[in-house]
């Protein structure tokens, strides 16, 4: 399985890249957002990469991030949504714009990219919502881009300690944290984050990015 992909921008296409590791040409599809973020031909781009497989097909997909990633194996676990609808999805919305429509139910923002239907978007949003949360805590540890090395270095496994169980204030900073990501400012998000873990005690960092996001939520 090839993970992530480092090398020289040799060809860009209208969805894909090629990419030049050590002579080996690698194409890579990617997103319209994606490909906008990408530097020109003769520079050095690196991309965490899927491998799509198929009867007829092997398919390398590329992503800035790893969140982006994770988003795109889980809109593709949606029936109906295959690796160009959620490509389109992310080129459209982004990792963090996804994450935000779907926790929040909003299956016209989903609707916006191109090649998505309302059945289609209905059945995102319906699917993914209750993982939504549970995805968005994991942004603040998954954004950060690849880097352009080319040796991977294996480390002598150390010894697990055993997990405790985080505590009021570390819950609400990861709350606080994957609420910022989203891009809701400071204040507002940590009002909301204050409210819901006063009025849930022992909720979960997925429940309380729920929660959090009914009432950012803007009224109707």
């Amino acid at each position: 399985m090839i993970g992530k992909i480092s090398g020289r921008v040799d060809y860009r296409g209208s969805d894909h890249v090629l990419l030049d590791v050590r002579g080996v040409g690698y194409i890579v599809h990617v997103s319209d957002r994606t490909m906008a973020s990408l530097p020109p031909v003769g520079e050095a781009a690196a991309l965490y990469t899927e491998l799509i497989v198929r009867e007829d097909l092997l398919q390398l997909i590329g992503f800035p991030t790893l969140y982006e990633k994770e988003w795109h194996r889980l809109l593709m676990s949606v029936q109906g949504v295959g690796a160009k609808a959620a490509l389109s999805i992310l080129g459209a919305l982004g990792a963090e714009g996804t994450a935000r429509a779907i926790a929040l139910g909003d299956a016209r923002a989903i609707q916006a990219a191109q090649g998505i239907g309302p059945k289609i978007a209905q059945r995102v949003v319906l699917e993914l919502k209750s993982k939504a949360p549970a995805a968005i805590a994991m942004g603040g540890v998954m954004e950060s881009a690849p880097e352009l090395d080319s040796v991977v270095e294996v480390e002598t496994p150390k010894p697990r300690p055993t997990p405790k169980a985080p505590s009021t204030a570390a819950l609400s900073a990861d709350v606080l944290s994957a609420l910022i990501n989203l891009g809701y400012g400071h204040s507002d998000a940590a009002e909301a984050v204050a409210v819901v873990s006063g009025e849930n005690p022992g909720a979960d960092t997925g429940t309380l990015i729920r929660l959090a996001l009914k009432r950012l939520a803007p009224k109707v």
